[in-house]
């Protein structure tokens, strides 16, 4: 019997090669912390005070900062693939300057570089993602980039787990040869990938857009229906804006509301602390009474480790959990774990000799998983998807910079606020992490397994984000309506209850071999019938 092995669609390849923007990003992150800690980069660079440590380590994220406010408008005119290429060549300039350092200038000059180019390329490779991906699929393809960061982080702390045995300055300088190579195969690799068909109709190439689509190996079911159709067209004739215009648009009805809730998503729930935890966990645990020999390895390798692991299933399932309970059920958990630590320290109960420095370990790890199986997939996934075409890329990448920033200024401010409390650092982002959870709870519709028009549909038209939401919680109270883990037809009504305010009734239903097919929304009464 002769084994055929079915090549994956396009769709699936594409997302995985675009994907390795987010591993470099991840790589970066896993390695910058070993590498200021090395002695070969300390006789090479010099002794790096704690201040200059912290600068150094997060300017990547402030570099990024700028250029994403703008990278969006690039995309719209050139190409999502054309700026992620010239945001991966910079970063390899970049790269190869910080491998080739000989003083800390020369260094600082190299990760600023990589932060651009990491600005330049990371929300246009979830924009791209987005835009090639069929409705039934979009979560976890859209989930890859992160899950590629998590194993970047991972490859990055064990590359440099090893190379600090080569006894000379190759041990520091490795992770950056690596990172310079993979920078140059992201910079040529959108060459041989499709464009994208969205952007392709936008600017009126039909002909090409379809072609693109055939080399996705896209549905010509949900082609039709979505992107070619009649209606789709008369969406898609829209004038492109300018750079300035894009931006304002993003505050203008009726881009308003998506657009502020893509920035609340991906940048201020970035203070919630993940990276505070991510970058500065060692001192976490020697906070704790641990040892530092124990501390490095507990926060560097076996958190990398788990947060990999953890990744997996949240990738999967990242099409099947309702976006909405995601990041509620995650943002709890976030709340008790900031909460719990912080009142903790504030009793004095964590001691070298009180079991309950191990009980502050177990929830600084709980704290990055959760944050990575939730907010840290469902962010991403969800600020690309429910953005309109006129306004996507301005959208997800000005979220891009504010999360960068607020990413920078967490880096900064946690070492400091450490030295002054022990306790304070944790009680200041649980009341974020809460204050996040009760927004997001308010002001987030579902959109699992909707197409980006029929969830364009319905930001856009008219109404409240509150009715559908109390009239679905009325009914679950009567014993009438059902939770999360209950039938695929159960899930679809509530759905449709929780969109009917944003304008059309917006179902989904799965059919036998559980592929899901979202439908539009009728003019006439606003109400998707699947």
């Amino acid at each position: 019997m002769k084994l055929t092995i079915s090549r994956p669609p396009g769709y699936v390849l594409s997302a995985i090669a675009i994907s390795l923007g987010g591993f470099l990003n991840g790589y970066d992150t896993g390695s910058i912390g070993a590498v200021t800690e090395m002695k070969y980069f300390a006789a090479e660079i010099g002794e790096l005070s704690p201040f200059l440590r912290g600068f150094t380590v997060s300017l990547i994220m402030l570099t990024g900062a700028f250029p994403s406010f703008f990278a969006g408008q690039l995309a719209d005119r050139f190409g999502r693939l054309a700026i992620v290429a010239a945001g991966a060549f910079v970063f390899t300039i970049g790269a190869a300057l910080e491998g080739a350092a000989s003083k800390l200038g020369m260094f600082l000059a190299g990760r600023a570089l990589c932060g651009i180019g990491e600005g330049l390329w990371l929300s246009n490779v979830s924009v791209y993602i987005t835009e090639i991906a069929p409705s039934a699929r979009r979560g976890m393809l859209v989930s890859m980039p992160q899950f590629m960061a998590c194993a970047g982080i991972c490859a990055g702390y064990f590359t440099c787990y090893g190379s600090v045995r080569i006894e000379s300055s190759y041990s520091w300088r490795a992770p950056y040869i690596i990172q310079a190579i993979l920078g140059l195969i992201l910079t040529v690799m959108p060459l041989f990938l499709p464009q994208s068909p969205r952007w392709l109709l936008v600017h009126g190439h039909r002909d090409k857009a379809i072609q693109e689509l055939k080399r996705l190996d896209f549905s010509a079911v949900e082609a039709e229906k979505d992107l070619l159709g009649p209606a789709a067209e008369q969406r898609m004739a829209v004038r492109q804006p300018g750079a300035v215009e894009g931006l304002t648009m993003l505050f203008r009805q009726p881009y308003r509301r998506p657009a502020l809730l893509a920035l609340y998503v991906l940048g201020v729930v970035q203070l919630s602390g993940i990276d505070g935890v991510l970058y500065y966990a060692p001192t976490l645990f020697a906070q704790a009474g641990i040892e530092a020999s124990q501390a490095s390895f507990l926060a560097s390798g076996l958190s990398a480790i788990l947060i990999l692991a953890i990744s997996v299933p949240a990738l999967l399932l990242a099409d099947k959990v309702s976006r909405r309970s995601s990041i509620i059920v995650g943002g709890c958990i976030l709340t008790f774990c900031m909460f719990t630590i912080g009142s903790l320290y504030a009793s004095n109960s964590v001691t070298p000799q009180n079991p309950a420095r191990w009980l502050v370990i177990v929830l600084v790890f709980v704290f990055g998983l959760a944050f990575s199986a939730t907010w840290g997939i469902v962010g991403k996934i969800y600020a690309s998807e429910i953005q309109p075409a006129a306004t996507r890329s301005a959208a997800s990448a000005v979220a891009q910079g504010l999360g960068f920033f607020t990413n920078w200024i967490v880096a900064i401010i946690t070492p400091v606020l450490l030295a002054k409390s022990s306790y304070g650092a944790y009680f200041l982002f649980g009341g974020i992490c809460f204050a996040s959870v009760l927004v997001l709870m308010f002001s987030m519709p579902e959109t699992r397994g909707l197409s980006l028009e029929a969830i364009q549909e319905a930001f856009l038209a008219p109404g409240t984000a509150q009715r559908g939401r109390v009239v679905s919680m009325l009914r679950r109270w009567a014993g009438l309506g059902s939770s999360e883990s209950s039938s695929a037809s159960s899930q679809a009504s509530e759905s449709a209850i929780e969109l009917r305010d944003v304008g059309g009734l917006l179902n989904q239903d799965s059919t036998a071999s559980g592929v899901e097919a979202a439908s539009l929304a009728s003019e006439s009464d606003g109400v998707v019938r699947a």
